[in-house]
């Protein structure tokens, strides 16, 4: 029997207004269904689910890694965990004046240090600390499924029951959408036209038609009131924890097919990678 799916929409600073979403399914004969969505208003909460005896596959929306450039730049371990053992210990504040003055002392246009796997997968540079605070929720983060005993593939050995991957929702959301947008947290910016891109980006999934679910034979199954759920949460919240619980699940089918990374290729074992990019 295959193990539990976890899809994770993560906040560095959860709360009442803006939890985080988990979303919780699984596998059966090609289809990935789901199962219920939960929510953690505390960084403490959500750790303690993680925590609980289980096995499951998670995909989880937040960086696992900084870019090598800068962690060599600044002096840092070059080791992962000791890396990530030197920044848990730091404060945001030093954390942002730490990445300002790296930021500074480049040319304009050059100011971010990249990972590898930030190209293919469209992502944001982790140590960026504004729009999105990807920065912080990597300190939030990592340091907290690392005491969860969370294994993380090429990181972190933890228990090897319960296997989180570091998952990007923009990913398998452009690869349907491009660029159109299909959520905002602003009131003002929840308009019938991101309504209508996510009713598209969830038919397509239900349908198999993102190109990563393709490859695999993997289709999403909801029923009607979680496919309107999904249609009607705004922020988008619901949609990328689900998103992410795809990404978990073609990771898992690699995994099953004798792949000996999850479907990651070799990577920088500083960096990380995102699942599909």
């Amino acid at each position: 029997m295959s193990p539990l799916l976890l899809g994770c929409d993560f906040t560095s600073a959860p709360s009442r207004r803006k939890p985080i979403a988990l979303a919780v399914g699984h596998i059966d004969r090609g289809r990935v269904l789901l199962d219920t969505m939960e929510r953690f208003e505390s960084l403490d909460g959500w750790r303690e689910r993680l925590a609980a005896p289980g096995e499951w596959v998670g995909g989880f929306d937040l960086p696992f890694g900084l870019p090598r450039e800068l962690v060599t730049t600044l002096g840092w371990p070059t080791d992962w965990g000791a890396c990530m053992a030197h920044y848990a210990g730091m404060s945001r504040p030093a954390i942002r004046d730490a990445f300002s003055s790296f930021c500074d002392a480049r040319p304009a246009g050059g100011k971010f240090a990249h990972r590898a796997t930030d190209g293919p997968a469209g992502s944001s540079p982790s140590m960026k600390w504004v729009n999105p605070p990807v920065a912080y929720m990597l300190h939030a983060g990592v340091p907290r499924l690392i005491e969860a005993g969370v294994t993380l593939p090429s990181l972190w050995p933890g228990d090897g029951t319960r296997v989180g991957l570091e998952a990007y929702p923009g990913l398998l959301a452009r690869s349907v959408l491009g660029t159109v947008s299909y959520k905002s947290d602003d009131k003002a910016r929840q308009t019938p036209d991101r309504l209508i891109a996510r009713k598209t980006l969830v038919n397509a999934l239900e349908n198999g038609q993102a190109p990563l679910l393709a490859t695999c034979g993997l289709r999403l199954r909801l029923t009607h009131g979680q496919r309107d759920a999904l249609a009607d949460d705004a922020s988008g919240d619901s949609l990328d924890a689900v998103l992410c619980l795809l990404q978990a699940a073609w990771a898992l089918h690699q995994h099953e097919a004798g792949h000996p990374r999850w479907g990651l290729p070799e990577f920088d074992p500083l960096e990380g990678w995102i699942v599909g990019a």
